[in-house]
């Protein structure tokens, strides 16, 4: 705990040294910066080893009291009558859970070993209590795909119901198998609030309130050492009030919060078997450019394209009240200080999400939009034909949406950028492209991929612009097109190789919702009625991506004016329609001058007749 607030100290000291830097171009402070950035690297990697090691003494605790596979049909049966609302088929392991074995470590003693295809409700719950549980990865797949089959009320009377009924007894004998279930008990309990209580707790006082009853008035008068469980729902509590991002380190919180990190992240499993960095190549061949012909003029205006506007004030806080810039703003900073302040807008939003918000999508309207670019209210327009693969008395927090917006948005901007600007829109093009670029080679593939769409829109394609545009520009946008082929081709291509996993990344909200779709397709139950857990487990390591990389933040330095400057533009464009903005500049079309356009008419006429001659 002393070297993260030490490195958080120094990290904040790099940052402001970094700014007096460029203001004041001095040596003393150049040859202080390079020191520091050693003494960070250093603290950063002594303070990762120190959170696993604390993570890995948690998950073999948590593993210390598993039980045989043997035992489990005394989790089923311990307080079976608590569980007929569940409507859970036969109670003995052999008909509650199917396993197939596979031939592993040849050379070792142990010639097979059993792997969880499927198993009912009641049957993939008491799993969660078998020996490797916590270090296999399952009860973090578990937590993540539970909804599909189960509710959290349902789930959280399945954990209260074991620990009823092997508190007292747990007690009087300190090795037997009720000290496990109630010990593992615990140990699930605190995995799914540290993983889940956004999802599952924060938008159900109900649930939340149900477990801190059972808490103070069962647990704690017979086990004081329970209480950890109740500072973290403190802490929960605490961070929902301030609306603090997940993974979010405040100097001001409480020292019980750093001791309530998550430990089973150490679980997340990924398939390593032939895992290795592809040599993707980034450049193709160079395609012929989209130009459509020049359309009929319209008279329309800007004003009559762009929505109603917004109160910037209230949203965007202190900043928003300055003088509102135009596009010249955009020329007026480098490409590396909008990348980075586009990364750290886009990071803002994606370190709120969670795993949970990308499953049952299709549910929730989400479709693949790669061509045009959508209004922002078809984004929130529901599918009611679509059924919810989640059970029905499950209600689904909609943050996905406003990821989805929020991308539809940053690509509305950059093409109403390109198509009302009245200066060379040469310069522009390229400025987003390079934009683009730099988010790529630093893995904000989010950022990367909503200029590519607004750079993909229609009326943008079609500007005399890309005609003219320097051969080396015009290459990104191939480069581009290739990191969306790339990016749809494998669910987990990002988290190839090791080198890669460790660096900050930005995945893009829609493919990976895409990706998830794609494993949804498909019956979820067998013949017998079991839940097929291969299914849900690839789920589950598809969506794991997205606490991984939020465990890898990116440390830019923030510039809140430029900030400001471009939540304005893109709350300005929001919802725009640009085909109506594109046609109110003429600058956007090829134009044919008229007498030569008479000209290619009479010569026809005067072919034709011919021909009848």
């Amino acid at each position: 705990m002393m070297e993260k607030r030490n490195y958080r100290k120094t990290l904040k000291f790099y940052q402001k040294l970094l700014q007096k830097e460029k203001r004041n171009k001095g040596s003393e402070v150049k040859t202080m910066l390079s020191k520091l950035r050693g003494q960070l690297e250093e603290m950063k990697s002594k303070v990762r080893f120190l959170g696993l090691v604390k993570k890995y003494l948690q998950v073999m605790y948590a593993e210390r009291w598993g039980l045989e596979p043997c035992a489990l049909p005394v989790i089923v049966n311990i307080t079976a009558a608590h569980c007929d609302t569940l409507d859970f088929s036969p109670l003995d392991e052999s008909s509650s859970l199917i396993f197939y074995n596979v031939n592993k470590h040849p050379c070792s003693g142990r010639q097979k070993a059993r792997i969880l295809q499927a198993g009912t409700p009641l049957g993939l719950m008491a799993y969660l209590y078998s020996s490797d549980a916590f270090l296999e990865g399952y009860v973090q797949q578990f937590l993540y795909t539970f909804r599909y089959f189960c509710t959290p009320h349902d789930f959280l009377r399945f954990l209260l119901d074991r620990i009823r009924g092997a508190l007292a007894r747990a007690h009087q004998d300190p090795t037997s198998t009720f000290t496990k279930i109630y010990k593992r008990s615990l140990c699930i309990l605190q995995a799914w609030v540290e993983d889940c209580y956004t999802v599952d707790f924060t938008r159900n006082t109900g649930l939340l309130g149900q477990l801190e009853d059972f808490i103070s008035s069962k647990i704690l008068p017979l086990d004081g050492s329970a209480e950890h469980l109740l500072g973290l729902l403190e802490v929960g509590m605490a961070r929902r009030a301030e609306g603090t991002p997940r993974g979010a380190d405040l100097e001001d919180m409480k020292e019980a919060e750093e001791d309530t990190r998550p430990f089973n992240t150490l679980c997340k499993r990924f398939s390593e078997d032939g895992i290795s960095r592809k040599s993707f190549p980034w450049r193709l061949p160079r395609g012929n450019g989209l130009v459509l012909p020049h359309q009929k003029e319209r008279q329309y205006t800007i004003a009559s394209a762009l929505p109603k506007p917004c109160f910037f004030e209230d949203f965007y806080g202190p900043y928003a009240k300055a003088s509102e810039k135009g596009p010249y703003f955009l020329t007026e900073y480098s490409t590396h200080q909008l990348f980075s302040q586009l990364t750290l807008l886009q990071q803002e939003l994606f370190q709120k999400c969670h795993p949970v918000h990308f499953l049952n999508s299709r549910a929730l309207g989400v479709v693949d939009k790669s061509t045009a670019i959508p209004k922002a209210s078809s984004a929130e327009s529901l599918s009611a034909k679509t059924c919810s693969l989640f059970l029905p008395n499950y209600v689904q927090d909609k943050y996905l949406l406003q990821l989805l917006r929020n991308a539809d948005d940053v690509s509305t901007w950059v093409a109403a950028e390109i198509v009302t600007s009245h200066t060379s829109k040469v310069n522009l093009l390229s400025k987003f492209l390079l934009i683009a670029k730099s988010c790529y080679e630093q893995r904000n593939f989010a950022t990367a991929m909503q200029i590519l769409g607004g750079l993909e829109h229609l009326a943008v394609r079609q500007s005399p612009a890309w005609r003219i545009l320097p051969a080396k520009i015009a290459e990104v946008m191939e480069e581009l097109k290739a990191v969306e082929v790339f990016l749809k081709s494998d669910s987990l291509c990002l988290m190839e190789g090791r080198r890669f996993r460790a660096q900050p990344t930005l995945p893009s909200a829609r493919l990976l919702a895409m990706h998830i779709q794609q494993l949804e397709t498909g019956g979820f139950t067998m013949t017998n009625g079991a839940h097929r857990w291969s299914k849900l487990r690839n789920i589950a390591k598809v969506v794991s991506q997205v606490h991984a990389f939020q465990e890898n933040p990116y440390t830019l330095s923030p510039d809140l004016k430029l900030q400001s400057y471009l939540k304005q533009r893109i709350a300005r464009f929001s919802g725009a329609d640009i085909s109506i903005l594109a046609a109110d500049n003429r600058a956007n079309f090829h134009h044919i001058s008229s007498e030569k356009h008479s000209r290619k008419i009479q010569d026809k006429l005067r072919r034709m007749k011919a021909t009848f001659q």
